[in-house]
Formats: structure tokens, sequence, C-alpha cells
């Protein structure tokens, strides 16, 4: 992903939630993630229920499952992170 994307993603989404979610959370965050996580569907819900707990945002079940869905489906390269990303700002 490159810099600027994720700049103004993560603002977007403190705009969207009304939070400060700092760039140090989501580093923080992103050392707990291992090259499985996203293959590994129990730690991937797990990741989702921390971001989610971390923006203070509720995430229902079936968003989770789409998240789910999508990450197997595509993989985790940066066009398809950018492309959950912008899936989940319009919800």
């Amino acid at each position: 992903m490159n810099k600027d994307f994720s700049k103004d993603a993560l603002n977007a989404i403190n705009k969207k939630t009304g939070k400060n979610i700092t760039p140090g959370a989501i580093k923080k965050l992103a050392s707990t993630v291992k090259p499985g996580t996203t293959q590994n569907e129990a730690q991937l819900r797990q990741l989702i229920k921390q971001v989610s707990a971390m923006a203070k945002v509720p995430v229902t079940e079936a968003t989770v499952q789409e998240i789910v869905n999508a990450v197997k489906k595509g993989g985790t390269n940066s066009g398809t992170m950018e492309s959950l990303m912008k899936m989940l700002m319009k919800k």
C-alpha cells in the first residue's frame, strides 16, 4: 500500500468514526500480524475484532464474514487491501 493511501485511509477512518486512531496504534497492531494470519480464519477473525475494538466501531458477523471471504478469495496484496478499505468505508 502506498504511503499516501495509508495516510488518507487513516484520516478517512478517523473522520468517519469520530475517533483518533494513531499511526503508532496501527503499527503496534500490525506488528502482531504474521504472514499466516490471513490464511488462518480464526486468526483473521481475531484481527478483524481487534481492529474493530481499536476503532470502537462494532462490526457485525456478516461484515466479518464478508471480509474473511474477500481475503480468502483475493489474497492480501496491496491492491486487495486497498479494495477492502474502500469497501469498508462505504458501510
